[in-house]
């Protein structure tokens, strides 16, 4: 695992009349205060990355489809430098995962549908001077392949 990543199993609390998840409570071990609560969606195959942040911490789950989230341990001075995780999160295995500051992450819609990402970062987004890095998402530098990877 890359230094400083925490990842917590999401429960699902389903009833006659739905169901609930729990993402983040003050009470969890790894709390992290949010400065902003958004989501954003991803088509079928798409992939959205790279990037890193130099000060948020972003925390975040898929509540819709299935994703397959990708790390990157790009940081100079980190003792898992150039280390990559992956994760499989969404309706089959919902997880909460905290990404720090100076990882490279990104994910991949790998559902039939469109998949609903729900993020919680430490930070406000700042317009006019966002903390936003962004890498392509086939950059040599990481080597990583988002194609379907047979075993």
């Amino acid at each position: 695992m890359i230094k400083d990543v925490v990842t917590h199993k999401l429960r699902m609390i389903p009833d006659e009349r739905g169901r609930l998840m729990e993402i983040i409570r003050t009470d969890q071990k790894h709390y992290l205060p949010i400065a902003q609560v958004y989501m954003t969606t991803n088509y079928p195959g798409v992939v959205k990355a790279w990037h890193y942040h130099n000060n948020q911490t972003d925390q975040m789950t898929c509540v819709k489809g299935m994703v397959k989230v990708v790390l990157y341990d790009g940081r100079k001075d980190s003792p898992t430098k150039g280390e990559i995780n992956e994760f499989f999160v969404g309706e089959h295995n919902p997880m909460l995962i905290q990404i720090p500051a100076g990882v490279y992450h990104g994910w991949k819609c790998i559902s039939e549908g469109e998949s609903v990402v729900v993020n919680c970062p430490t930070q406000l987004y700042n317009y006019d001077d966002p903390d936003e890095h962004r890498a392509d998402y086939n950059d040599p530098k990481i080597g990583y392949n988002w194609d379907i990877q047979y075993k």
